[in-house]
């Protein structure tokens, strides 16, 4: 059986391969991709075709994501509580996912979401409890074993793999939503969190750990090389909370993630504002606005953040994430001032397409930036931190733009975006320069 196979020689195991580095956390991120797809842009877009408010949609946006702005609770216990058998991370990542896929299970019991839509999205919330549990272990386990040197194209396979699982849960989600019914494809999305966890079960992270933690599997303590010995810090939560602190509350780290924070925010808010547009402004279909998604954008965003990983490794992360601020800058506001042309459907479409473009770029740029600024021992809990507050941006900005759009329409609120994404733009080229000039350390 392979689960018997001397460690140095079970192909499945993270710190050993490259190629499967890159495979698992792709296939992780998809996971997190098709319940987001599915709940923030298919059925989203669904509830706006039908006619429901947008401060209605907006509010329901806000509930599914809230357990991701939430997510750095979960940190400090993953950092804490890592020996096991199955390794360091690996507990908390196959757990999380086994309760999102019966958490997700829970979507079945709502029988019409116009009606529901209340308690839609406290099912969607459930499921997004468990789901950001297990993005967090995914990070920790992330900052573990990807090797410094590969972290850009690492971190772009992560955002790929969120995007093509958005993309999927876009596109897909919405034609068997409309084809089908609602129940058909929560059903579909349970299935295939199912299926992403049992595959999760074969993946080692170091030689020596158990696929599970129970049963005859366990490797001899003999085939596990010495320069691969699992160390697991003991430090009690005093500590963890102290060193977690000081990383997060840094000149440098407070001035380098505001202004990654303000740039997803000004890029989810013309979001929201954009897809409301296109289906209640100019008569688009909510299937057509979810399936250019889910398709051309998810695939030119999926290229965005591949590439944009390759570069960030070439000329590093710092200049890119400058380059890349400045790009959104000028999308949102030149895309804007040109409102009165999106009538025309092929602007409208390379525009949606565009802003898929992004947010990828802005991930694969930044993220490098803010685990190189992680301080060692409390690198799971500092990075979750970071991410859960990014995902508090996304949440933001849909909130915000559904709120906004009752007085507003979409090119003012996107302006007021660009300018959120100079101001970005300024702070990182400052905070950078300077500490690039004055080489201070992290504090």
């Amino acid at each position: 059986m392979i689960s018997m196979l001397p460690s140095s020689s079970y192909p499945l195991t993270l710190s050993r391969s490259r190629p499967l580095r890159y495979f698992v956390f792709f296939y992780l991120y998809v996971m997190q991709g098709i319940p987001a797809g599915f709940s923030l842009t298919a059925l989203a877009n669904y509830l706006t075709a039908e006619g429901i408010k947008p401060a209605a949609i907006g509010s329901f946006a806000a509930v599914v994501g809230l357990p991701w702005a939430f997510q750095f609770v979960w940190g400090p216990l993953i950092d804490r509580y890592q020996g096991s058998a199955m390794g360091r991370r690996k507990p908390w990542v196959v757990g999380a996912q086994f309760m999102a896929f019966l958490a997700s299970l829970g979507i079945l019991s709502i029988h019409n979401p116009l009606t529901q839509i209340q308690a839609l999205g406290w099912v969607f919330f459930g499921h997004s409890i468990f789901a950001a549990i297990q993005d967090a272990s995914v990070d920790a386990m992330a900052i573990t074993v990807i090797p410094d040197d590969e972290r850009g194209r690492v971190n772009a396979f992560m955002r790929g793999g969120f995007l093509i699982g958005t993309g999927v849960g876009a596109a897909v989600f919405s034609q068997i939503l409309r084809n089908y019914g609602f129940f058909d494809a929560a059903l579909t999305q349970s299935l295939c969190l199912l299926t992403l966890t049992i595959l999760t079960c074969f993946i080692r992270e170091k030689p020596g750990d158990r696929l599970l933690p129970f049963g005859n599997i366990a490797v001899p303590a003999s085939f596990k090389p010495v320069d691969e010995q699992q160390v697991t810090p003991d430090h009690d939560f005093r500590w963890l909370f102290t060193e977690l602190f000081k990383g997060l509350f840094s000149k440098r780290s407070l001035l380098l993630f505001g202004a990654t924070a303000a740039a997803y925010v000004s890029v989810s808010l013309f979001s929201r504002a954009f897809n409301y547009h296109l289906i209640q402004r100019l008569g688009w279909a909510d299937t057509s606005v979810s399936l250019l998604t889910g398709t051309y954008g998810m695939l030119v965003a999926t290229a965005a953040a591949l590439i944009g990983g390759y570069i960030a490794d070439r000329i590093g992360p710092r200049r890119l994430l400058i380059i890349v601020l400045a790009m959104v800058t000028v999308y949102l506001i030149g895309f804007n001032l040109i409102d009165a042309l999106w009538s025309k459907p092929t602007l409208a479409q390379t525009g949606l397409v565009a802003l898929y473009f992004m947010d990828p770029s802005i991930s694969v740029a930044a993220m490098p930036v803010l685990m190189a600024i992680c301080r060692p021992g409390v690198e799971g809990s500092q990075f979750t931190t970071y991410m859960a507050f990014v995902n508090l941006s996304d949440i933001a900005g849909s909130y915000v733009a559904g709120h906004a759009l009752t007085y507003v329409q979409a090119p003012t609120i996107g302006l007021l975006a660009g300018g959120l994404a100079g101001i970005a733009l300024l702070c990182a080229f400052a905070t950078l320069r300077y500490y690039s000039t004055s080489r201070e350390q992290p504090s």
